[in-house]
């Protein structure tokens, strides 16, 4: 495993989810209770980025449609898409958030 910081946890004070570039990929790390996740930022569905929208039970809803996506798995749970986004094993090191890109 390749593993890149992707955010310290330090950017989650006040917010779920990060919107990070990491070697040229667009990201979303997300925050669910102590736990951290990360898909791509992008929406299949028309491009929108993952990382403006809410987070509701779990699911990532994109701003734009209102897709939503399983932030854990990437499957796609209801809107305009049926596509699943990628996601990214995730590890906290000290303060850092990694991400596995190459997975």
């Amino acid at each position: 495993m390749a593993w890149t910081l992707a955010a310290a946890v330090a950017d989650f004070t006040g917010r779920d989810v990060v919107g990070v570039e990491c070697r040229g990929q667009r990201i979303a790390v997300y925050r669910i209770g102590e736990s951290f996740f990360a898909t791509s930022d992008t929406c299949p569905h028309q491009g929108a980025s993952l990382s403006r929208g809410c987070i509701v039970d779990g699911l990532i809803e994109c701003p734009a449609h209102f897709a939503l996506f399983d932030i854990r798995t990437g499957t796609a749970e209801g809107g305009p898409t049926s596509r699943p986004i990628k996601t990214f094993a995730t590890k906290v090191e000290l303060d850092g958030i990694y991400v596995d890109l190459d997975a």
